[in-house]
């Protein structure tokens, strides 16, 4: 079977990224027609660039957490200069459970919890893209796994 990569979303972050450039813009028109020569408002210029900081690292956060489904195993990974590494049989998956709050049900994102037998029981996948589908395709290549064995 193919790898199945499995990502949080984008559509929080392009929301963000669309407010964070309206109030940037919304800053430098006033600052333009209003406040343009008032000494003590001098920082008004440079607070647009550090807002847009806020979604630049949640984007680079998003770049760097993925789960990758390859044969029988699922391999999660988290971070960007350290990195958490977990992997876990397919073939241990006990449940897979799609929590969504109001807002994620309208934007068909979900948060994938998978419990599987073992010490560390449960991983959460947050904000994934078409949970439902995503689940089917782990419920489907787990016990695909199960019957190979």
């Amino acid at each position: 079977m193919a790898e199945l990569t499995i990502r949080p979303t984008a559509k929080y972050l392009k929301a963000g990224m669309l407010l964070a450039t309206l109030v940037v813009i919304g800053l430098e028109i006033a600052y333009g027609v209003l406040w343009r020569g008032r000494e003590t408002l001098n920082w008004v210029p440079v607070i647009g660039p550090v807002l847009l900081l806020w979604p630049a690292t949640r984007w680079v956060r998003r770049l760097f957490t993925r789960a990758v489904v390859s044969g029988d195993r699922l391999r999660y990974e988290i971070g960007v200069t350290s990195k958490s590494t977990r992997n876990i049989q397919l073939t241990k998956v006990q449940d897979i459970r799609v929590d969504q709050s109001f807002v994620q049900r309208l934007l068909d994102i979900g948060n994938i919890s998978i419990e599987t037998s073992g010490e560390t029981s449960r991983l959460t996948i947050a904000n994934v893209d078409h949970p439902q589908a995503v689940v089917e395709e782990l419920m489907n290549r787990s016990q695909d796994g199960a019957a190979a064995t």
